[in-house]
């Protein structure tokens, strides 16, 4: 056997999906046995590495879903999702990509909290892509000399902008203070009874902004227009067009509107969220 097929082989067994038994008999056939473990039991200890690991990162990067849905059915879910869909990146950032969509195309594993859910999926997703992404060069005061109705200017990769139905920025932070070391029984039972409380809220839009600041994750609330400025700067709008949708979107008197926005221009640009 040459050694890519061994390779594609030895792939294949890993990544096959955890059963109840393990690996088949006849995919461990190219396996060796030793003196104290089968050629099976050998290669089952490398898989259920391999899967646990997986299932450790999905546990990492999603918390706040895991108490959304609660323990159990986390880890349902989880499983089925790496069955359906198995890592294809060097890289287990990428792990949950396609879990947002995977949800929606299966919600019973989310139960009656799916809308729940899929907020927080989103949040989270939006966590890890804001953690890792590139920083272009910051709008400087010289970039400014001419400003005008046709001035473009680009919102950061690590700002990212989201518009929920549910407050799942405050209960991923309240999760996060509930994961402690520290945290108390009396810290997890008011964690519970927020995720709950949620759950049974209404849908009430919400606008968060996920950015990244001296090497930590924060999330802003924004107003409708605040986002609506954004969202047209960060999909190629010229200055001029952006506001224009800001003041569709606002109920505010033009007074008001316009001392909001140079004020939250000067607030954008103090935390670096702009690039020419």
């Amino acid at each position: 056997m040459k050694l890519v097929e061994l390779q594609k082989k030895f792939a294949q067994a890993l990544m096959a999906p955890l059963v109840p038994g393990g690996v088949p008999a006849p995919a461990a056939g190219f396996i060796k046995p030793n003196a104290h473990l089968t050629a099976r039991e050998r290669l089952e200890i490398y898989r259920r590495s391999y899967w646990y690991r997986l299932i450790d990162s999905m546990h990492e990067d999603f918390p706040g879903l895991r108490a959304v849905t609660g323990p159990r059915a986390f880890d349902q879910l989880i499983r089925a999702y790496l069955a359906d869909c198995p890592s294809r990146s060097f890289t287990l950032r990428d792990l949950g990509s396609r879990l947002e969509s995977w949800l929606r195309a299966h919600p019973e594993y989310a139960g009656r909290r799916l809308a729940l859910a899929l907020d927080m999926i989103r949040l989270e997703w939006a966590h890890i892509e804001a953690w890792d992404a590139k920083e272009e060069r910051v709008l400087g005061p010289e970039d400014l000399l001419e400003p005008g109705p046709r001035l473009k200017i680009r919102l950061q990769p690590f700002v990212r902008l989201l518009a929920l139905d549910y407050p799942v920025d405050k209960l991923r932070l309240s999760v996060n203070a509930g994961e402690h070391e520290t945290a108390s029984n009396l810290v997890l039972k008011k964690v519970r009874r927020r995720i709950g409380s949620a759950a049974r809220m209404k849908p009430r839009r919400i606008y968060v902004a996920v950015h990244r600041l001296d090497f930590s994750i924060y999330y802003r609330r924004l107003s409708v227009e605040e986002f609506t400025l954004l969202s047209a700067l960060r999909d190629g709008r010229t200055a001029g067009a952006a506001l224009a949708s800001c003041c569709r979107a606002s109920r505010l008197p033009i007074d008001k509107l316009r001392a909001r926005v140079e004020q939250c221009f000067a607030t954008w640009a103090e935390l670096g969220w702009f690039s020419k």
